[in-house]
């Protein structure tokens, strides 16, 4: 048994990227002192994918940075990570974990009305039909997709940083956590808790999927600042809703912190348009949208050092809890 954790130990890291976020995986690759391999993905006149992985990886432990984004190019991006990963499994990689900051599908998690597709487990099944042996994302649309994998999902939280965001960039004295629907409220809850905040709710209703009706407030937000925190804004229409239903009831100013800013569709107008002081998100996906209320998060550090954590067999619940050092 010696034997065999030594050898385990011989193995070295290959972070592999594909055309998602080159940025974040620059980053990351930084953060952890190795080069990304040389990885060419290119599309045909026809549109089909092409990978070619430009190094050996044979018994190498392979990590492969893609996120799911874009209107036209989530589809794209998701048959890239699986056309890459299965490039590595055919070319005798040891293990294979694939870094998806960003979940494609995620919100398609549950049959809620007839004939629903439950498109996140097909999403988990083709993940793992192409070789993928370990799954790090971050901030699920619901933490229960874990159970839609046979193979090992790291869940991580961009609730450290967010915190270490709103302890040095928000006036906490006068300062109010706001969920923007019940599905959140968990999360808000949370933070309220370790930051000693009291924290308000707003019920929405919709008429139809991405379409908000009606918005109801609970709690008082009089004379406060009210910091939304939601897992993802996408066309925004949910935020910009919540922010007028807050400044209606006396609300100061509205910052929205999110961890997936996909901003889509009719977003940036809308955020163009809208009372938000301030929109905070991570960089698990790039922001196109180019607004001076838009304000960014780094989760490279914590998704660094998940890969340097899982590659050397230690813990990743104590990025659970915190945020690495910069």
């Amino acid at each position: 048994m010696e034997g065999d954790s030594e050898e385990m130990s011989s193995n070295n890291i290959k972070l592999l990227a594909g055309n998602s976020h080159p940025e974040l995986a620059e980053q990351i690759s930084k953060r952890l002192g190795i080069p990304l391999s040389k990885v060419g993905v290119y599309q045909y006149s026809n549109k089909e994918t092409s990978v070619t992985i430009g190094e050996s990886i044979r018994d190498e432990d392979v990590y492969i940075i893609q996120t799911g984004i874009g209107e036209q190019e989530i589809n794209d991006f998701l048959m890239e990570l699986l056309i890459l990963i299965h490039a590595c499994k055919t070319a005798s990689a040891r293990r294979i974990t694939a870094i998806i900051p960003n979940f494609p599908y995620a919100r398609q998690d549950k049959k809620d009305k007839s004939r629903a597709p439950i498109t996140a487990k097909l999403v988990a099944n083709l993940l793992q039909t192409a070789g993928c042996e370990n799954v790090v994302t971050m901030d699920l649309h619901a933490s229960q997709i874990q159970g839609f994998f046979r193979i090992p999902v790291n869940n991580l939280y961009a609730e450290p940083s967010v915190l270490h965001y709103i302890r040095t960039k928000t006036d906490l004295k006068n300062a109010i956590l706001v969920s923007p629907d019940a599905g959140g409220a968990k999360r808000v809850a949370s933070l309220a808790d370790k930051l000693d905040l009291n924290f308000a709710l707003i019920h929405k209703e919709r008429q139809k999927a991405n379409e908000v009706s009606k918005m109801v407030l609970v709690g008082d937000v009089t004379d406060k600042t009210c910091l939304i925190v939601d897992d993802m804004a996408d066309t925004c229409g949910t935020l910009v809703k919540a922010c007028d239903t807050l400044l209606e009831h006396g609300a100061r100013e509205v910052i929205a912190i999110v961890t997936h800013g996909i901003f889509s569709g009719s977003a940036k107008e809308r955020l163009k348009n809208s009372k938000l002081a301030r929109i905070v998100c991570t960089n698990t996906v790039p922001v196109e949208v180019d607004l001076p209320i838009i304000d960014q998060i780094d989760v490279s550090p914590t998704l660094a050092e998940s890969i340097r954590r899982l590659h050397n067999g230690e813990s990743i619940s104590y990025l659970f809890t915190h945020a690495p050092s910069e």
